[in-house]
């Protein structure tokens, strides 16, 4: 698993770059407000995506649910930067009433940039939960193999060998 723990790294510089080249552009796109925010997202999540890979080879999953995790926290953390790059390109307020104050887009970007940001929101939200849930196990499992060496040391009667 040390692999996917450098995958994880390197997506996450990758998406903080992309985040600072975002900064860079910012003043090119429709909604310049949302053009910050957009940085801001590249530049968060890439510094999410590395403290979850400082951690990843403590996180106790099986194969599926692992790749699951893997997966839903990169779909989220790029497409949280693209779909709020996306939404400063075309000037859209779908679920962003503050940064997009003033702005609109044609109702079919509005309509994919709302799927975009709700789309975001459940990988996220199944990631952390797939993640908290790998890093409980460990504990419960350590506890349990812990029991398990005091249950061996001891004779049927409960007193130790």
């Amino acid at each position: 698993m040390r692999a996917s723990n450098r995958q994880m790294m390197w997506h996450s510089m990758l998406l903080f770059l992309l985040g600072l080249v975002t900064g860079f552009l910012e003043k090119r796109f429709a909604n310049m407000r949302m053009g910050l925010a957009a940085h801001l997202e590249g530049v968060m999540n890439g510094t999410f995506l590395i403290a979850l890979g400082a951690i990843w080879n403590e996180v106790r999953l099986s194969r599926v649910g692992k790749v699951a995790a893997y997966g839903t926290v990169l779909y989220g953390t790029y497409g949280n930067w693209l779909t709020t790059t996306l939404a400063a390109i075309f000037g859209t307020a779908a679920n962003t009433p503050i940064a997009a104050a003033g702005y609109s887009g044609r109702p079919w970007q509005e309509s994919f940039i709302a799927a975009g940001f709700f789309s975001v929101a459940i990988a996220m939200v199944a990631s952390a939960a797939l993640v908290l849930w790998g890093l409980w196990e460990k504990e419960t499992c350590e506890i349990n193999r812990q029991r398990e060496e005091i249950r061996s040391t001891m004779s049927p009667s409960g007193r130790e060998v």
